[in-house]
């Protein structure tokens, strides 16, 4: 079962999904981004740091799509 949700660090909001069955957090890494850079545009500073970490050889950064993770008012959660 997975279970979506809005965190909030110091007023700001992150979303992050609980996977029950794999027993994992998955957490926005443009909202964190948000947070720690205060960035205008954070998924715009996240392909550019991607990029250069890629570039040097940095093997942390996986070459994966992103992952698709509801925004607060999705139209899901309308009954």
């Amino acid at each position: 079962m997975k279970k979506n949700e809005i965190k909030l660090y110091e007023d700001n909001k992150i979303r992050t999904l609980w996977d029950s069955d794999e027993e994992k957090w998955y957490i926005s890494i443009v909202d964190v981004i948000a947070v720690l850079t205060e960035s205008a545009n954070p998924q715009v500073y996240w392909r550019v740091l991607k990029k250069r970490l890629l570039a040097e050889g940095n093997q942390t950064v996986t070459n994966c799509n992103g992952l698709k993770m509801l925004a607060e008012a999705s139209t899901k959660d309308i009954s």
